[in-house]
């Protein structure tokens, strides 16, 4: 299956944002420990959270993307289908 430049982007974003998060938790963890602990997680869970919606934002980009070819892909069959049936 061949991928156009536009779905390589996309995975290539989306396992940059997972190693983004990973690393960024355990960043921002240490960096607000010396706050406290229960201070330290509550950040680095917010952080996760506003994180993983940007993740869920780029998915749905490449499901759009994904639907837009099928789409596209049946809008070129029913018109062979209704060139056949209107001859």
């Amino acid at each position: 299956m061949q991928r156009d430049r536009f779905d390589r982007i996309i995975s290539f974003l989306l396992g940059a944002s997972w190693a983004i998060v990973f690393f960024g938790a355990l960043i921002t963890f240490k960096s607000f420990l010396f706050l406290g602990l229960g201070l330290s997680l509550f950040i680095t869970l917010l952080y996760i959270l506003v994180s993983l919606f940007m993740i869920l934002g780029l998915d749905a980009f490449a499901i759009n993307r994904q639907k837009l070819v099928e789409m596209k892909k049946q809008t070129k069959l029913l018109e062979k289908i209704h060139s056949k049936h209107t001859k």
